[in-house]
């Protein structure tokens, strides 16, 4: 008798551990789910912002100083546009990287900007990285510049109006 209510009361504890875990496992799962999801929802409204689209519009229309003493002589609000524009890109970088946002989000909304901005700044930022000396200036802007041009090149992407014509 006693052998059969410790097995009960083993068996009952096993029961309650497993479905606690698997309790546990869910509640990690959404969790994980729902930071994605807000960090999803924070980067588009940055990108959404007037300061934002100010900073694409400054990069489409200048022409970037090939080395740091070039950058000092601009007007600081330039630099500071420069500087800015390349610390949202190096963010965003570092967000794609820990796999806080996916990249299919960045060529979704800024795409061929940020390879484009790359290849602006490059010449710049090798320079500062030398001069400085700061071997990681810049490193996730360059690197998410890259896996984007990657994915550009070897899996191009269909636009969403030719692929869901049918919804509408």
């Amino acid at each position: 008798m006693n052998d059969t209510i410790a097995l009960i009361a083993n068996l009952a504890l096993a029961l309650s551990f497993i479905v606690g875990l698997i309790f546990g496992i869910a509640q990690v799962r959404a969790a994980a789910r729902d930071r994605r999801e807000r960090l999803t929802l924070e980067t588009l409204r940055a990108f959404q912002t007037r300061e934002f689209i100010e900073l694409l519009q400054f990069i489409n229309n200048t022409v970037l100083p090939p080395t740091l003493e070039d950058m000092m002589k601009l007007p600081v609000s330039q630099q500071t546009n420069l500087i800015q524009l390349s610390q949202e890109m190096e963010s965003l970088g570092i967000l794609v990287a820990e796999r806080l946002i996916n990249i299919g989000l960045v060529d979704k909304t800024l795409g061929s900007f940020v390879t484009s901005a790359w290849e602006k700044y490059k010449i710049l930022m090798m320079d500062m990285r030398e001069k400085i000396p700061d071997p990681y200036m810049a490193e996730y802007f360059q690197w998410l510049a890259e896996r984007l041009d990657e994915r550009m090149q070897n899996k191009p992407r269909t636009p969403y109006y030719k692929v869901h014509a049918e919804m509408i």
